[in-house]
C-alpha cells in the first residue's frame, strides 16, 4: 500500500492540468476545518468555497467499477465501509458550514470533470452577482468589493 499515494494522482493531475489551462487558480491539499472534521480536499477554490475530491474507485467503493476483494475480507470490507462512511461525514460537515462540495470519481473523463467544476463555479459567481443586484451595490471594477451607491 506504500505505493498509493493520497495526493497528485494521475486523474487529480490532469484535472488540475486542465483547470489550471482554462484560467482557474486554486488550492492544493488544503486543510480545512469544517464543523469540527478536519479534511483536505484535493482541489480548493477558496474565495469561491468549492471542494473538489477526486476518488479512486478502489479506495471509495465505485458502484461502477469499484470490486470487492477475495482476500482477507475481515479488514478490507470494514475498512471500505469506513471510508465510504469518512467520504460521507466530510460532505455533510463541508455543505454545513457553506463549502460546494463535489465528488469526481477516478474513471470519469477528464473533459467531463472540468465541466461539472467549471458549473459549479460559474453557478458561484451567479449567485453572487444575484445577491449584488438585490442590494444595490456597484462593484468597484479596480478592486471587485461592492459599495453602496
Amino acid at each position: 500500500m506504500r505505493g498509493n499515494h493520497r495526493r497528485d494522482t494521475r486523474p487529480e493531475l490532469a484535472l488540475r492540468r486542465l483547470l489550471h489551462g482554462s484560467g482557474h487558480r486554486f488550492r492544493v491539499d488544503l486543510l480545512i476545518e469544517a464543523c469540527g472534521v478536519k479534511v483536505r480536499p484535493d482541489i480548493v477554490f477558496t474565495r469561491r468555497r468549492v471542494a473538489v475530491f477526486i476518488d479512486g474507485c478502489f479506495w471509495h467503493s465505485c458502484p461502477k467499477h469499484g470490486n470487492q476483494p477475495n482476500s482477507n475480507v475481515g479488514y478490507w470490507l470494514p475498512k471500505l465501509q469506513r471510508n465510504q462512511e469518512r467520504d460521507s461525514r466530510v460532505t455533510a460537515a463541508l455543505e454545513a458550514a457553506g463549502w460546494k462540495v463535489l465528488r469526481i470519481w477516478e474513471h470519469e473523463p477528464v473533459e467531463e470533470a472540468a465541466s461539472r467544476v467549471e458549473s459549479a463555479l460559474s453557478n458561484w459567481i451567479d449567485a453572487r452577482n444575484r445577491r449584488r443586484s438585490r442590494s444595490g451595490g456597484v462593484v468597484n471594477a479596480t478592486f471587485g468589493r461592492s459599495t453602496k451607491p
